[in-house]
């Protein structure tokens, strides 16, 4: 049975217990979040990890992308961010992986990685279809649901699939507007093969067998926003509402078959939007765990995306999103190297706590109490370890460190004012 069945019998199992704990809530609140679809648990049946509990009431999590492309497939790399992933706090890590041995790849990330793991299977059949076929849009429906299977074989814990792409919004997009039609390379695979082969997207016609084999290995389907928007002239439109209106649909029908969804979102809004954004998504998907890539504020922050993404993120989170996936500062650019991994992980971790506190989890607010004590007793090893980058505040404090009182800062010196006002006070 999956977990969702489980739950329904009322069975609590030690994974749900373990969650819970973790979580600071009742067992049986979690059980009923996982029944109604609110929340998941994001663990393949043939993987030992400790479990990731995503959603209402929970703690704001974050994902980080890795993986290879055709012109850059070293596995090392790879498994360097990883380690980097997991070090400055993602709770799941993406492997997008479109160049090399993508099979090797995946297994070794698959064993190399303590947390949830997610996968695009569509960009697999993309490569194999280019190498089989010549073309993409050559590719059948068989070869899209063997590769999903293999990768729920192989212990992958979610997968993103774009079943909202559908031949009605691709029409519709043909004959509208969009400054930048589809920037999903998910979508943007279906809605060619949808076109050049005048059929239905596989994902979609096919959904059961979909649910079929999510059932199997208790995979999580996260339904992905093959519309989102690129950027900020095409937010909130009509391709992305109705796309969110159609998941929302298919995610009723797999949860009512005992199967966990997660709703991923944009993208690319304005400040101003990401609140109805939210909303929207909370409304249509009956409270679904949301999944938003960032989303990014503004299209300018080449080279700082990451910046861009954290001030969305933190603001999405407050208003509800479960999931934040980070964004990089190479983002749009290149390939991401392993300090931009550091850097998007750090700056979506920041966004994520922030929004934690401004949610009022209580583990969040410790810790920002514990920051203050510290800073109140002039306790820099209790500040060091207690910030999203230690290495770095340490190695900042040792350049330039104070001349005269240890307890200070050299900002400050002598002028410090935490100093001065409790020797005035107390």
């Amino acid at each position: 049975m999956t977990r969702i069945q489980l739950a329904k019998k009322g069975i609590i199992t030690e994974e749900m217990k373990q969650v819970a704990m973790e979580e600071d809530i009742s067992p049986d609140a979690l059980a009923e979040l996982i029944v109604s679809g609110k929340a998941v648990i994001t663990r393949n049946k043939e993987r030992n990890i400790k479990p990731l509990g995503i959603g209402k009431g929970l703690r704001t999590k974050i994902n980080a992308n890795i993986g290879t492309s055709k012109d850059k497939t070293d596995i090392k790399e790879e498994l360097e961010k990883l380690q980097i992933s997991v070090k400055y706090g993602a709770d799941a890590v993406m492997d997008l992986s479109t160049g090399g041995p993508l099979k090797e790849m995946r297994k070794s990330i698959i064993e190399h990685s303590p947390v949830s793991l997610g996968t695009v299977p569509i960009y697999e059949v993309a490569v194999r279809a280019i190498e089989k076929y010549g073309s993409i849009v050559k590719m059948t429906v068989d070869d899209i649901f063997e590769v999903i299977e293999q990768h729920a074989m192989d212990g992958v814990d979610f997968i993103t699939v774009h079943c909202g792409v559908t031949m009605k919004i691709v029409e519709m997009l043909k004959k509208g507007h969009r400054v930048l039609p589809i920037v999903s390379r998910g979508g943007s695979i279906l809605a060619d093969w949808i076109c050049r082969n005048e059929r239905e997207n596989p994902l979609y016609e096919y959904f059961d067998r979909l649910i079929d084999i999510a059932k199997k290995y208790d995979l999580t389907l996260s339904l992905g926003d093959g519309m989102r928007p690129g950027c900020l002239a095409d937010a909130t439109d009509k391709y992305q509402i109705l796309e969110l209106i159609t998941i929302g649909k298919l995610k009723d029908i797999a949860v009512s078959e005992g199967v966990q969804c997660i709703i991923e979102g944009p993208g690319h809004l304005p400040l101003n939007h990401v609140e109805t954004n939210i909303k929207l998504q909370k409304h249509i998907c009956k409270e679904s765990p949301f999944y938003v890539l960032g989303p990014l504020v503004t299209d300018c922050a080449m080279g700082y995306d990451h910046i861009a993404a954290a001030i969305g993120g933190a603001i999405a989170g407050y208003y509800g999103a479960d999931f934040l996936c980070y964004v990089t500062p190479s983002e749009h650019i290149r390939l991401p190297d392993k300090e931009d991994v550091k850097e998007g992980v750090i700056a979506s971790k920041i966004a994520a706590h922030a929004a934690d506190l401004a949610k009022g989890n209580p583990k969040a607010w410790e810790r920002d109490k514990k920051m203050a004590d510290c800073r109140r007793n002039f306790d820099w090893q209790g500040q060091i370890s207690l910030c999203f980058n230690p290495d770095k505040v340490k190695a900042m404090r040792e350049e330039r460190p104070p001349v005269k009182d240890e307890q200070v800062c050299s900002m400050c010196g002598e002028f410090c004012a935490i100093k001065i006002s409790r020797q005035a006070v107390e």
